[in-house]
């Protein structure tokens, strides 16, 4: 005897709870999950804050290291790491970023880029 045709048959009833629960969860979805575009970008080296910029203004930038100079460019509200003296080229291949609370690292040359806006979006990491 199998144990599950001891279960009931889902009720219309059932069914429409199970609809509304699904749009609820569609709907604060899209409303709530929406990444705030970042105003600043600040760049971290190994004894601390090495720079502030403002993302409205399209630069490059050059941050020494103990490896080398990393290269970074703000170009229309976004940030990258456009050449780095590390081996792998991790923060290279992270791309653009452009939203408020995204981080870009280089480790090997102990350089950290990250986007500051409005407020910061909580995760896992920083509850």
């Amino acid at each position: 005897m199998s144990r599950w045709k001891s279960f009931p048959r889902p009720l219309s009833g059932d069914w429409l709870v199970l609809g509304i629960s699904m749009a609820v969860v569609v709907v604060l979805f899209a409303t709530l999950w929406r990444p705030e575009h970042a105003a600043k970008l600040q760049i971290r080296d190994r004894s601390g804050i090495f720079a502030t910029f403002s993302l409205a203004q399209d630069r490059s930038i050059e941050v020494p290291g103990p490896l080398g100079v990393s290269h970074i460019t703000i170009h229309q509200g976004q940030v990258r790491f456009t050449q780095s003296p590390c081996h792998n080229q991790y923060c290279v291949h992270q791309g653009w970023l452009s939203h408020a609370g995204q981080v870009a690292v280089c480790l090997p040359n102990q350089i950290s880029l990250e986007l500051l806006g409005g407020e910061k979006n909580y995760d896992s990491l920083n509850y």
